[in-house]
């Protein structure tokens, strides 16, 4: 194959297909080997490999050994390409570790050849973990090693190799110090010269003498010491005073590598306070370091800092303003962007860069012209605002959908701080969304003209017409139902709202189900507001045609608005969206009745809560922020744990139906908790199947065992469940409610057996060993009958525990009020070694779990791995009280995590109860 015609055809000769590959394969059994052939051959393989081509198992395994005899070669570049194919086939061929000793022979210290790094390379992705041990004395030469290429071939291989071998690569923690502080030396002085001009082109000075100058092994060596003292915050923080802020900082001269350590220094600022000023000041420091690449990620790292303030970014600021006017465009564009972003936080600080972005805005680089030109409009004044709209015009259509969404946001915002201008950027708002674009810029234009709408009422009329005009084309059904909810809200209350019930009915024509439904409930509440009858019979006639739609929800939708549009109450309860209930009013009650016992015989009155505006309502959630406001804004997107906490409530009510209906517990009361999840006492594939559920009530606990016989032709009688205490626990049995017959038709029925708690005000936690007891009979194939007669028999399960959890109801708080709240009440500190835990997040889902209180503000999801406060809130069964936990936790490896948990609760009692439960 000619390396000429490969030219002339553009370099789409690779474009062979695998067949034909496989074919040629035949040059590697060639002898003497052509190293011309099997290049291009192996060139080829690659491509179609990063094209996407897929081998089986097989034609792999045949390529990757057919190229192993390439070995036999002594060509550098072969050899060189024989290691590139060998790594991408390693992870299809089989018995690819056969080739580990013909690798090793090109890793010897001894050997002075170019392709000793790439023998390294291949080697980490050949082999697995249990075969790093035998060649663990290669890497660590190959660590130290004097050619940086080799160094950092065998730093990046062994950070390659921690996820699979992660106690072996640590142990060469001083290999890569050593890496860290190694001084870079000429690769020249001992490569062979053929090789030499083989790589540099010709050149003793070419890419191998300035790639050892680069120190480059220093950026490969911190990122794998990161890597095995991720989980050590105190270790982290040694490491970048050691090598940045201490007598260490001048051995770091790769740029990269100080990058690197800058980012460990925000990590570290963000974790502990105490080294916030010592990181600062070296952080400050390198805004005058001599690489472009250093003063951009400093400078970065000051604007992004917790509680930063005006002094404070008076430097980096003018680093930046400097980078602003470069001629390098990564230079203008990475300062570009960070100074947008700190126009979001501190616009003030960024005012003075003004005429600098200015002159950006008709730079050749659109991505910069945009961040340019949005920062203007997070930081001009209102005289700027028509200039800037015209400049922003010109460029529109030349930007990605990415850029243009980023600039609608800022208009957005420009829009509520300016609504004088209002005119001027609805005006923009409407051309642009007749343009070509995706969804998530039609939306992002969408939701700016939706806050004008809400925010500036002068805005209003022309902003719904501008919506009707796009729905007209609109080709996304989600954006079209929002726009037609939005009119059927707005537009009754527009001094001319008859203009708009065309542009709606029009959907109804038109458009598909979706729309053609909300397009029916957008007319009905035009029906409902609008006063003027002629609009009123309009609505009912145009109402009428949509009931022989050929989709059933917009015929029922259509018949439901005919009949609301005849009776007044009716569009009061199912049109009307002017009110809702007090949040803070439902809350309060709900919480008395709670606490008050005597009014759980009756359901909850919802109808007593008061009800107010929807922007009275706003204004409570903006002014009053609790748990409540986490709940009301998930309900669209709800979390994991909202979703798992309204599972617990549907399966609560179910349980107390359930108990209601049993004679011997009427003289309980309510129940007060119900464990949600029951607890497994057998393995699934036993012949019976245990499950237990702990109902706590005032003064009792009742376990119900849901038990099931999977033996074919065997029915037991008499079940019950025998349980006995490992001591005195503080709880007296009172009966047991057994059940008379059970068969595989039967399914999953209950057995009931009730305790009363000695001491109502305590609450004991015992552990129950459990025998299922009955008597079983076999079934007459014939008769399909039990026989007369049958045996005793019981059945070991597994042990029950009455857990602290089993007695507390999470609840939603505002944890900081209520722990001010609970100061003087009962409380206990002590600290804990959670060993078994293997990170902080580990052990949230444990102290939860264990305690079955309410994480509070997002506590439940550590953000850092080595710091950590969970908060938790509940409420004690049976006269317990609030109960509050604070879980303070740290984590090293090797000691688990410590926990300092503080709990405060309005009965001693309570308090007790949290503390013997870890």
């Amino acid at each position: 194959m000619s390396f000429k015609k490969d030219e002339e055809s553009g370099g789409m000769s690779f474009l062979h297909d695998k067949s034909t590959v496989l074919q040629e394969a035949r040059v590697f059994n060639e002898s003497p080997i052509s190293p011309r052939k099997c290049r291009a051959l192996l060139t080829r393989i690659v491509y179609l490999l990063y094209v996407g081509e897929t081998f089986t198992t097989h034609e792999a395994t045949n390529l990757f050994f057919g190229v192993t005899k390439l070995f036999q070669h002594k060509d550098v570049a072969l050899r060189q390409m024989v290691y590139l194919v060998i790594k991408e086939l390693a992870f299809i061929a089989e018995d690819v570790l056969m080739v580990t000793s013909s690798i090793m022979k090109d890793m010897q210290p001894n050997l002075e050849v170019v392709y000793r790094p790439n023998a390294i390379r291949a080697l980490a992705r050949i082999i697995d973990g249990q075969s790093i041990q035998s060649v663990e004395r290669f890497f660590k030469s190959a660590l130290v090693d004097r050619s940086p290429s080799v160094s950092s071939a065998s730093l990046v291989s062994s950070y390659h190799l921690f996820p699979i071998a992660t106690p072996i690569i640590k142990r060469w923690a001083n290999e890569a110090q050593e890496a860290v502080n190694a001084k870079a030396v000429s690769s020249s002085s001992y490569m062979p010269s053929a090789a030499a001009s083989y790589i540099s082109g010709g050149g003793s000075n070419g890419y191998q003498a300035s790639a050892s100058s680069s120190y480059i092994m220093q950026y490969h060596a911190l990122g794998l010491l990161y890597l095995m003292r991720e989980k050590d915050r105190m270790a982290i923080t040694k490491m970048v005073q050691q090598f940045g802020a201490g007598k260490q900082a001048t051995v770091v001269r790769n740029p990269m590598a100080i990058c690197m350590l800058i980012r460990f220094a925000r990590k570290v600022m963000d974790e502990d306070p105490n080294v916030q000023r010592q990181m600062h000041e070296y952080l400050e420091g390198l805004l005058r370091h001599k690489s472009d690449m250093v003063n951009i990620e400093a400078a970065r790292a000051i604007c992004d800092m917790r509680s930063v303030t005006s002094q404070d970014l008076y430097r980096p600021v003018a680093v930046l303003q400097l980078f602003l006017s470069s001629p390098k465009p990564v230079l203008k564009f990475a300062a570009v962007k960070t100074l947008s972003k700190l126009a979001q936080t501190h616009p003030e600080a960024v005012t003075s860069c003004n005429l600098d972005m200015e002159n950006l805005i008709t730079d050749s680089n659109r991505s910069i012209a945009t961040y340019a030109i949005t920062t203007l409009l997070k930081t001009g004044n209102e005289a700027s605002v028509d200039r800037l709209m015209k400049q922003i015009s010109s460029f529109m259509t030349d930007i990605t959908d990415e850029f243009k969404i980023i600039v609608v946001d800022a208009i957005r915002s420009l829009c509520l701080k300016f609504p004088s201008k209002q005119a001027v950027m609805l005006s923009f708002l409407s051309g642009v969304l007749r343009d070509e674009g995706g969804y998530d810029f039609k939306q992002a234009v969408v939701e700016a003209i939706f806050d004008m709408i809400k925010y500036i009422g002068d805005s209003r009329d022309a902003a719904l017409a501008h919506l009707c005009e796009f729905i007209e084309d609109c080709e996304f059904t989600k954006l079209s139902v929002r726009i037609l909810h939005l009119l059927g809200i707005e537009g009754p209350k527009t001094r001319n709202p008859t203009k708009y019930i065309r542009y709606i009915y029009n959907r109804v024509v038109l458009e598909n189900a979706v729309v053609r439904a909300a397009a029916v409930s957008s007319l009905a509440k035009f029906g409902v507001s609008v006063e003027d009858q002629h609009v009123i019979k309009s609505i009912g006639v145009l109402l009428r045609r949509c009931l022989d739609d050929v989709d059933d929800e917009v015929r029922d939708r259509a018949a439901l608005y005919i009949r609301v549009l005849d009776d007044k109450q009716l569009a009061d309860a199912y049109v009307r969206e002017e009110a809702t209930f007090s949040l803070a009013a439902l809350e309060s009650q709900l919480v008395s009745y709670i606490k008050d016992d005597a009014e759980h015989a009756q359901p909850f009155d919802v109808t007593s809560v008061p009800k107010i505006s929807r922007e009275q309502a706003q204004a409570e959630m903006s002014s009053r922020p609790s748990a409540l406001e986490t709940i009301a804004s998930s309900s669209a997107a709800p979390e994991p744990a909202v979703v798992a906490h309204a599972h617990a409530i549907e399966a609560q009510s179910s349980y107390a139906a359930q108990l209601a209906e049993i004679p011997e517990l009427a003289s309980y009361g309510p129940v007060l908790k119900s464990t949600a999840k029951p607890v497994e006492l057998t393995e699934p594939e036993t012949e019976y199947a245990v499950s237990a559920v702990k109902h706590i009530f005032k003064e009792h606990v009742v376990v119900q065992f849901n038990v099931s016989n999977t033996i074919p032709d065997t029915v037991l009688e008499q079940v019950s469940v025998i349980m006995t205490p490992s001591e005195d626990c503080g709880l007296t049995e009172d009966f047991i409610i057994p059940l008379p017959s059970l068969t595989t038709q039967s399914g999953t029925a209950p057995i009931y057996v009730s305790f009363t708690r000695d001491d109502p005000a305590s609450f004991p936690t015992p552990t129950f060993s459990c025998t299922l007891k009955f008597v079983s009979k076999e079934v007459d194939p014939t008769s399909g009958q039990p026989e007369e007669e049958g045996y005793d028999d019981e059945y070991q399960v597994e042990d029950l525990d009455i857990t602290a959890g089993d007695y507390i109801t999470p609840t939603y708080v505002t944890f900081a009020t209520e722990w001010d709240k609970l100061a003087s009440a009962p409380s206990e500190t002590e600290t804990f070694a959670l060993s078994s835990s293997e990170s902080l997040r580990d052990a949230c889902k444990s102290l939860i779990e264990v305690l079955g209180m309410e994480p509070l503000g997002g506590t439940e999801s550590p953000s850092s791995q080595s710091v950590h406060t969970l908060n938790l809130s509940g409420m004690v069964a049976g006269g317990g009280g609030k109960v509050l936990t604070r879980c303070r936790m740290t984590y090293s490896p090797g000691a688990g995590v410590t926990l300092e948990l503080s709990v405060r609760a309005e009965q001693q009692e309570a308090t007790e109860l949290v503390m013997a439960a870890i």
